[in-house]
């Protein structure tokens, strides 16, 4: 039977997109990607914010209407929406045939069995929110040349808008040697860029060992043959130690770049988001990442419009990020979410006036990305090659400072033809805001 998978939100659900996927072609189901051709269709959900939730919606709906359009048999609809809001679902989504939460995704299997063995019954799976969904192969939607390295689930800080915890449940880490052994297989399979991820990546291990271990980890994964490029996301300030720090400016593999989520500046906004840093502490962070390492790419994200955010507090940060000059910053507007403390409080902040504060911080990012790049004209940098552009001529590849998605690319003009996941020396030779322009030095 064909199968076609949605896989909407963060990187951390994509990874659990690929396992499913992984589960599914190894019992001898098809992957499509023609939706009028699909059998089954699985929708792996976002519910972050209220943007995401109805994305996540609209495309329950739009795959549903293949129940007449095309040879739909089977919807089922897995991932953060499933897991908050399964009750919501059942009764307003009737095309749904099941519903699967954010820790049972190894269950997908066995769901589709009812679904299409008892037509009226809509199963709920849904464990409680421990342990770890069992383990297996992944088939990779990236391109085959980086991965993301999920190394933990869950999160246990109770920031005061931030559903995630509700959802995902309280951290656990991927045992260390089950992390290697995934990691190794990647790298068997041809990928030389991991991507490591989690709700919060620095806390890695202090559940299972008793201390932060993503130091001892980044050694071992370091060790893995055939990985050229390890990049480390979402790491919180407050958890950075001298020893992460060590290690990364120790191991060449390492990318010199950090996702630094901080979200604010302002003391009292940090405090009423129930943030464990303040201005002074993320200056302070900073400082030793750069010093340490003078070429690091610091990428952080920002909520505008939290509430009790006053116009002056938002030109704190607004100084705050002329100040600082992150590499590279993303920004979005506050959503009060259902079952978070901050979306029951007073002074919420209009929705216009967020989006306005949006607008204005990545305007006051943009200058910074300009400048910072103007610096890199002269400059040669390794390069990893991601794909081409045939109607301009031109290859598309990123450098250490670039996430895939999130941040920029460097644009390649070659002479002789590159291939996707090859790594070459390019020399830039001009830029745009968020784009850095070059040769491949022969």
């Amino acid at each position: 039977m064909k199968v076609l998978f949605v896989s909407l939100g963060c990187d951390k659900n994509l990874v659990d997109s690929e396992h499913m996927l992984g589960d599914l072609i190894d019992h001898g189901y098809t992957i499509c990607d023609d939706e009028a051709e699909a059998d089954i269709i699985v929708v792996n959900t976002c519910s972050f914010i209220a943007d995401a939730m109805e994305e996540s919606i609209q495309n329950i709906i739009d795959m549903g209407a293949y129940k007449t359009e095309g040879n739909l048999k089977a919807l089922i609809v897995t991932g953060c929406l499933a897991q908050r809001f399964t009750d919501e679902i059942l009764a307003d989504l009737p095309e749904v045939d099941a519903i699967i939460g954010t820790n049972s995704y190894d269950e997908l299997l066995n769901t589709i069995d009812k679904v299409l063995e008892n037509k009226g019954i809509k199963p709920v799976v849904k464990k409680d929110l421990v342990g770890l969904p069992r383990d297996g192969r992944r088939v990779l939607t990236t391109g085959g040349h980086f991965a993301y390295l999920k190394i933990a689930e869950g999160c246990n800080k109770r920031c005061t808008y931030c559903i995630i915890p509700y959802i995902r449940g309280d951290y656990r880490s991927v045992p260390i040697e089950q992390v290697i052994a995934e990691a190794k297989q990647l790298a068997a399979d041809g990928v030389q860029e991991l991507i490591v991820v989690a709700q919060e990546t620095t806390v890695y291990g202090i559940d299972l060992y008793g201390k932060k271990s993503l130091p001892d980890l980044l050694h071992k994964l370091c060790e893995i043959d055939g990985i050229k490029w390890i990049r480390i996301l979402y790491a919180y300030p407050e958890e950075i130690t001298d020893e992460l720090i060590d290690c990364m400016a120790s191991e060449p593999r390492i990318c010199h770049y950090i996702d630094m989520p901080i979200q604010h500046c302002n003391d009292d906004i940090l405090k009423k988001m129930g943030r464990k840093t303040n201005k002074a502490d993320i200056m302070a962070i900073a400082s030793r990442l750069r010093q340490a390492m003078p070429d690091i790419s610091l990428r952080t994200t920002l909520i505008c419009g939290f509430p009790g955010e006053t116009e002056e507090m938002h030109r704190e940060l607004l100084d705050f990020i002329g100040d600082m000059k992150f590499d590279r910053l993303g920004a979005f507007a506050y959503s009060p979410e259902d079952g978070t403390v901050a979306a029951a409080w007073p002074n919420q902040v209009d929705e216009e006036l967020k989006h306005r504060w949006v607008d204005e911080v990545m305007l006051a990012q943009k200058d910074i990305c300009l400048s910072n790049n103007e610096t890199y004209v002269g400059r040669t940098i390794p390069t990893f090659i991601e794909g081409k552009l045939p109607e301009d001529g031109v290859f598309i590849g990123r450098t250490y400072r670039d996430t895939p998605s999130v941040d920029g690319f460097i644009f390649v003009n070659s002479d002789i033809e590159l291939t996707s996941g090859q790594f070459v020396d390019v020399t830039v030779t001009s830029f745009d805001e968020y784009d850095l322009i070059g040769d491949v030095k022969l």
